[in-house]
């Protein structure tokens, strides 16, 4: 099942009306090459997860206009016949230069590269956006809760409050990225191969005559599944008793109950006293499921405060993306070359200048493995330790790279010609990718608050191009004055 062929017309308007106009004034065949970044990590956090490139190069490889695209453009009275003539046969024939998915990765530094001709570039410009800055949010927002959960293991809940059924799929193939390794959609379980998990409503409980009643039915249909839902009526005086009963039943048929999930409440609290119940009715292996309205830090309290919960199901604010500095990355998407010259965006905030022309992302380790300094050189450098780097947002700090390290490149061109070059791992590989970078990582850059600023640096070979070029640009403004 292909679940990524999303329609040209796939965008915002203005990207056609600009490539009409490209095409107008004979400027859509020159090159260019854009960059798409993020300028603030997402949740005031340390870091993010790379996600969403692998559907990102389907939606490219498969780009075309269908007929009845044209026709719709065509009825909206905008544009020519030539350039609907154009659109008829226009391919993405580009490149694209990209990390892994599972990668972490921070503000501004280089993510996606594309190059091309400006009308194929320019034109991929929204739905690039829309594919990689949701998916790389849900992988960051489960990379954030699987941390505080463990060793507890977090399955994702969320399709009922996901952004439509579109959103469920991506979002589930992303938070699997970032660690939730278990979803309870099973389209996604079909369309990824994501273990599918599940118990079962409360409307289950309340259509049996009685709680017991309820349980005793689930355990006679799902012998080898079952996980029961304790928390309907009285979690402790009726829910987790029924349980046990039902266990001890199922157990002298010779089969296990696989656990209890707790609904509601005080998770923590309500999770201590099931386990002491459960343990001393001889069920130490019956695991406790908490759902509610879960996120990173509900998990990180109730972990604080003792509870004994095996498994978080957490669904709207994974889904959603919710809190504090969540909702969106902000991710943008701008014009560093064009016509074999570099280019900037230039603008009085000297932290939203952008870096111009082609570059390589570097990834300094020490020889332990773990990760010290991110560098955005030129496409033609390398960084060397000892040598001096600069902040993007501030050029007028600098430091050294230090002398102990070794490099890794951090992106490789995944795309070339319009053609994917490689078949995409499988999502495990992903995950295992997300799961051992989180452990590179300085000490503190996953806290929850105040997190260890993990530093993005630019060459000095770069910093002094964006300095010129700047210069330059301001020289050519009306009514400037030279100092």
């Amino acid at each position: 099942m292909d679940a990524y062929r999303y329609s040209a017309l796939l965008t915002d308007l203005y990207e056609l009306t600009m490539l009409a106009g490209y095409f107008e004034k004979g400027m859509h065949r020159q090159t260019a090459v854009f960059d798409l970044f993020f300028r603030r990590n997402p949740y005031q956090g340390g870091y993010a997860v790379f996600a969403g490139l692998q559907p990102a190069l389907e939606y490219l490889s498969q780009l075309h206009f269908t007929a009845q695209d044209v026709a719709y453009l065509q009825n909206l009275g905008m544009f020519k016949p030539a350039f609907l003539d154009f659109l008829r046969e226009f391919r993405f024939r580009g490149k694209v230069i990209a990390p892994p998915e599972g990668t972490i990765v921070f503000a501004n530094e280089p993510l996606l590269t594309v190059e091309g001709e400006l009308a194929e570039a320019q034109l991929v410009e929204t739905a690039l956006l829309n594919i990689i800055n949701f998916q790389t949010l849900v992988a960051t927002k489960a990379a954030r809760i699987v941390s505080v959960a463990a060793p507890g293991v977090v399955v994702e809940f969320g399709l009922r409050r996901a952004h439509g059924p579109d959103g469920g799929l991506s979002e589930a193939r992303a938070a699997y990225i970032g660690g939730a390794r278990s979803t309870s959609n099973t389209w996604a379980g079909q369309v990824f191969g994501i273990p599918v998990k599940g118990t079962h409503a409360h409307s289950w409980v309340m259509a049996f005559p009685d709680e017991l009643g309820a349980f005793r039915a689930y355990a006679d249909c799902f012998p080898e599944q079952c996980i029961l839902l304790v928390d309907t009526y009285d979690t402790l005086a009726s829910g987790v008793p029924n349980a046990i009963i039902v266990a001890r039943e199922l157990r002298a048929r010779g089969h296990e109950v696989k656990g209890i999930r707790l609904d509601s409440g005080d998770l923590a609290y309500l999770s201590k006293q099931a386990r002491r119940m459960l343990d001393e009715a001889g069920f130490p292996d019956i695991k406790i499921v908490a759902s509610s309205d879960l996120d990173e830090t509900v998990i990180q309290s109730i972990r604080g405060e003792g509870g004994r919960v095996d498994i978080y199901g957490v669904g709207t604010q994974l889904a959603t993306c919710g809190g504090e500095g969540g909702g969106a990355l902000g991710g943008v998407y701008k014009l560093v070359r064009f016509d074999h010259q570099p280019k900037l965006k230039v603008t009085s905030d000297i932290a939203k200048a952008t870096l111009p022309d082609r570059k390589k992302l570097w990834r300094a380790v020490l020889p332990d493995g773990g990760y010290v300094l991110d560098i955005i050189c030129l496409e033609d450098e390398q960084p060397r330790p000892g040598a001096t780097v600069f902040d993007p947002l501030n050029p007028s700090r600098s430091k050294k790279i230090p002398t102990e390290v070794n490099f890794e490149e951090v992106r490789q061109v995944v795309m070339r010609a319009g053609r994917i070059l490689s078949p995409a791992p499988g999502l495990e590989v992903m995950a295992d990718r997300c799961a051992v970078q989180m452990l590179r990582l300085p000490k503190g850059t996953t806290r929850l608050t105040n997190p260890h600023v993990y530093k993005v640096a630019m060459s000095a070979a770069l910093h002094r191009l964006r300095s010129e070029l700047m210069r330059k640009a301001q020289e050519n403004q009306p009514g400037y004055r030279k100092g």
